[in-house]
């Protein structure tokens, strides 16, 4: 069933056309994701849907009664609440409605209500109708879902009454999108959900998504995401809107399937055009061949022409060649811990080799220390312990993630000058346009650029010096998926060697030859890309699991068998828990049936007409429901151990 639909919806903004004609179907239950590149419209879609933002043409038409949830771009959330009790808004009619049930349970335990049999029956029906309603909304776990879904967000019981106005903006965001979810609308849309998510957190946003009852639309930056949520893409480029329905590695072959099928057929159409042309040139003066030629242009005439297929003639088009080559070994860091106070440090030691051609990425949670240690590496901050020592002829290029290495009062050129002050001003101005920097960018302030022209800013800088050892911070922060495959691309060719700080995972993926994962523990190195680090956790996690189920045959006291004990204490306490939440599960079950047939009995004509069995039964529901509290109580914290427990098996 279509919720949704835009039909021939047209936008143009100071007289330039964003899109025109756009046609898009929202399907119950639908997984979409809206893709295309920066400042192509996609958020002005997006309002559009959304009814934020009318069309200058065309029309947008839902379902009746359409819930739609939408997350704009970085929005964070204001309250002068406190977490938890900002979510409990979500809550508001469940919680009247519970207020309404206790209301009716002290009437009904009232004489004279009891003695006026029709108004005892029509409050009990009420009564019975909520409590129904209640259980279906589930009015009983709801706060347990509360903490599950804030829980995955990262935010643990220990900020649950933290107000909401002193969090960060990156908090805040999250926060919101957590908001959003416990709203439950039929469609939500959301524009760039994955910004301000570490991957721990990405990966469970991903599961929860997967199941969300509703549909959803996103806009995103983030390939593997879309990979791995939706099913159908929308690519806005060239004002128009291409469906495709698939994933986003499905779309990318699609595209190009459809790319060269188009330019086949073009070219053909070209050449059929001609030779047409030539033969009526030819033909057209001569007696004896002028009907022929008329027939040829009469043809030519009712051809309908095949439009040029467009091209990625508006992509970042770049490469980085080194001056000279690096020794082939590049860096070598030893029983390194990084921090700022020696007293709480971030995370150690770390050791690790970085070898001529190798592709490294670094990953973790956030506030490791991942950036603390590429700074640390380039000697911009001391290390708490151990140290990093580079090889023979290694030259460091080096991108900071805040792009703090631009300077705000230079324009776009005087910033490449500043460092190249003998290079061609057509030089200057071709390697700028190989980064989307036309005649009329050149001149801006850096400070007036966005933060995806920073980015590229940057990264041209980076080009111009040739260096043989990148090491970068976070590449793809601001990049749009085009900019992003073109750097993907000119790391892959690169003929040096490139180490990163990434929580992109579809980067990682496509570019890494190792992953080296850092913890507060210290690092460990991971000889593959991404896949091969997922593959390499749950191998760990699989044998883990087969060693706790062996029953011990004999004590030893070696670091290996210390460490073998505790994997299988650790399993067996996991298992106990699984056991617990089960049988913790059960009795919800077993209390609302016991609940459910109290609640029959109180509707009997017996019982209705007698004040001393009414009140017993009240008595006996009043108990059930307050063990329900209590064992719900119990469900929800075994439940957050449990998985606590299993998320750091993983």
């Amino acid at each position: 069933m279509i919720i949704l639909q835009a039909q021939q919806v047209s936008r143009s903004f100071n007289g330039n056309e964003l899109f025109a004609n756009v046609n898009l179907e929202v399907q119950d239950g639908a997984r979409i994701g809206l893709v295309g590149p920066n400042g192509i419209g996609k958020t002005t879609l997006l309002e559009i849907l959304t009814g934020i933002a009318p069309p200058d043409s065309g029309q947008v038409t839902t379902m009746k009664n359409l819930s739609i949830g939408y997350l704009a771009q970085n929005s964070g959330l204001d309250s002068d609440k406190t977490i938890f009790k900002e979510m409990l808004t979500v809550f508001a009619p469940l919680q009247a409605m519970a207020r309404q049930i206790h209301t009716l349970e002290a009437k009904l335990g009232d004489p004279k209500l009891i003695a006026d049999k029709p108004a005892f029956a029509a409050t009990m029906k009420q009564y019975d109708q909520l409590q129904h309603d209640f259980n279906e909304q589930n009015g009983y776990g709801y706060e347990a879902e509360i903490r599950s879904v804030l829980h995955g967000f990262q935010f643990g019981e220990d900020t649950y009454d933290k107000p909401v106005g002193t969090l960060s903006g990156g908090e805040r965001s999250r926060l919101a999108l957590a908001k959003l979810l416990l709203e439950k609308h039929d469609l939500i849309i959301l524009d760039e959900p994955t910004n301000h998510l570490d991957i721990e957190t990405l990966s469970w946003l991903e599961g929860y998504l997967k199941t969300y009852p509703g549909a959803i639309l996103t806009v995103s930056h983030d390939q593997y995401f879309l990979d791995h949520v939706v099913t159908e893409i929308y690519e806005l480029d060239h004002h128009h809107a291409t469906h495709y329905k698939t994933n986003y590695s499905g779309y990318l072959k699609q595209k190009a399937e459809r790319r060269a099928q188009a330019w086949k057929a073009y070219t053909k159409q070209q050449e059929e055009i001609a030779k047409l042309q030539d033969f009526v040139d030819k033909n057209i003066v001569r007696a004896s061949t002028t009907k022929q030629a008329q027939a040829r242009r009469k043809q030519l005439e009712k051809m309908d022409v095949l439009e040029k297929p467009t091209g990625d003639d508006k992509s970042v088009h770049f490469n980085f060649t080194p001056n000279r080559p690096s020794g082939n070994e590049v860096l070598k860091v030893n029983q390194a811990t990084v921090g700022y106070v020696a007293d709480h440090p971030m995370a150690g030691p770390i050791d690790f080799q970085v070898n001529k051609f190798d592709r490294i990425a670094i990953i973790g949670p956030n506030g490791v220390g991942k950036s603390t240690l590429l700074k640390s590496i380039l000697g911009k901050i001391p290390f708490l312990a151990g140290s990093a020592k580079f090889g023979a002829n290694v030259d460091v290029g080096y991108y900071d993630q805040e792009i703090q290495q631009l300077n705000p009062k230079n324009t776009v050129i005087d910033e490449i000058w500043d460092e190249h002050p003998m290079m061609p001003e057509k030089d200057v101005r071709s390697v700028l346009a190989a980064f989307l920097f036309g005649p009329d960018d050149i001149q801006k302030p850096v400070s007036a650029l966005s933060g995806g022209q920073k980015a590229r800013l940057e990264l041209t800088k980076l080009a111009l010096k040739h260096d043989n050892f990148l090491v970068l911070d976070e590449p793809t922060n601001h990049l749009d998926i085009n900019s992003k495959e073109v750097l993907e691309q000119a790391l892959k060719d690169f003929n040096g060697t490139v180490l990163f700080v990434s929580h992109d995972r579809y980067f990682i993926n496509e570019l890494a030859t190792n992953v080296i994962a850092i913890a507060p523990t210290g690092s460990t190195t991971y000889l593959g890309n991404w896949d091969y680090y997922q593959e390499k956790l749950a191998e760990t996690k699989a044998e883990a699991e087969a060693a706790a189920a062996e029953q011990p045959t004999a004590k030893t006291e070696t670091a290996g068998a210390t460490s073998y004990q505790q994997s299988k204490e650790d399993a067996r306490a996991t298992r106990k828990l699984q056991r617990e939440v089960a049988d913790l599960e059960a009795q919800m079950q077993k209390l609302g049936d016991q609940a459910t047939t109290i609640q029959k009995e109180m509707t009997a004509p017996d019982v209705l007409s007698d004040y001393v069995k009414m009140q017993k039964l009240q008595t006996k529901l009043e108990e059930v429901q307050k063990q329900t509290t209590d064992v719900e109580n119990a469900w929800e914290e075994k439940s957050i151990q449990l998985e606590d427990m299993e998320t750091a098996d993983k």
